[in-house]
């Protein structure tokens, strides 16, 4: 599959290297792809001939689907720079959080109640088919479920296309073996996951690891 990763911070590097070692070509998407900007990233295109770095728009002209690996303070100029109409039809994950660092840690959140930042990307992108997930997640379990709890515990997501989330559900259990997915509705309950971040950012301060997730008891 060819996807287009848009974000070249340690997310998407993460997630570039793993879908790469599991055969997919991977486009890293960025402002200025004329050099790796970065020691990590030269090393990253050196390491897998099958991830390639081009603009935020080269990126996601031929993607057969597109990963928002990048801050949220940035979502939205990358969504403006790859070009929305260019997204039309494509399904698009997003796992973006508006976190807020401008008065010091912990962050809080630069959106929340009445609208977030899922919605503000869909209504960016009309025409792509967005899909909130993996936010509620640090990379290494993003990847590797498997490594907390054996996996055995839930992945939220929302999105306003069914068959786009039924889509993301195949590939995250396909390449990183999630097991289990929690369909919270349509777009505007990515309130809820993003609001979710105050508390997984002092769960992570009281366990001392970001490598935990959460399991929803019926």
């Amino acid at each position: 599959m060819r996807i287009a990763m848009l974000g070249t911070g340690i997310v998407g590097r993460a997630l570039a290297a793993e879908l790469a070692r599991r055969g997919d070509e991977v486009v890293l998407g960025t402002r200025d792809a004329s050099q790796p900007h970065s020691e990590e990233l030269a090393e990253l295109l050196g390491e897998h001939s099958t991830i390639t770095l081009r603009s935020f728009a080269d990126a996601v002209t031929d993607a057969e689907l597109v990963v928002l690996a990048i801050g949220g303070d940035h979502a939205l100029d990358v969504i403006a720079a790859a070009g929305p109409d260019a997204l039309d039809g494509k399904v698009l994950i997003d796992l973006s959080n508006p976190l807020d660092f401008s008065n010091g840690y912990p962050p809080t959140l630069s959106v929340c109640n009445t609208t977030s930042l899922g919605e503000q990307i869909q209504a960016a992108a009309p025409g792509a088919r967005v899909v909130k997930t993996l936010n509620t997640v640090n990379v290494a379990v993003m990847t590797d479920p498997a490594g907390v709890g054996a996996g055995e515990h839930d992945l939220f997501l929302c999105g306003n296309d069914e068959g786009a989330k039924r889509h993301v559900e195949a590939f995250l259990a396909e390449r990183f073996g999630w097991q289990s997915f929690l369909d919270l509705g349509d777009i505007t309950m990515a309130r809820g996951t993003e609001m979710y971040m105050p508390l997984w950012l002092r769960v992570r301060a009281a366990l001392g690891t970001s490598n935990f997730n959460v399991r929803v008891v019926r």
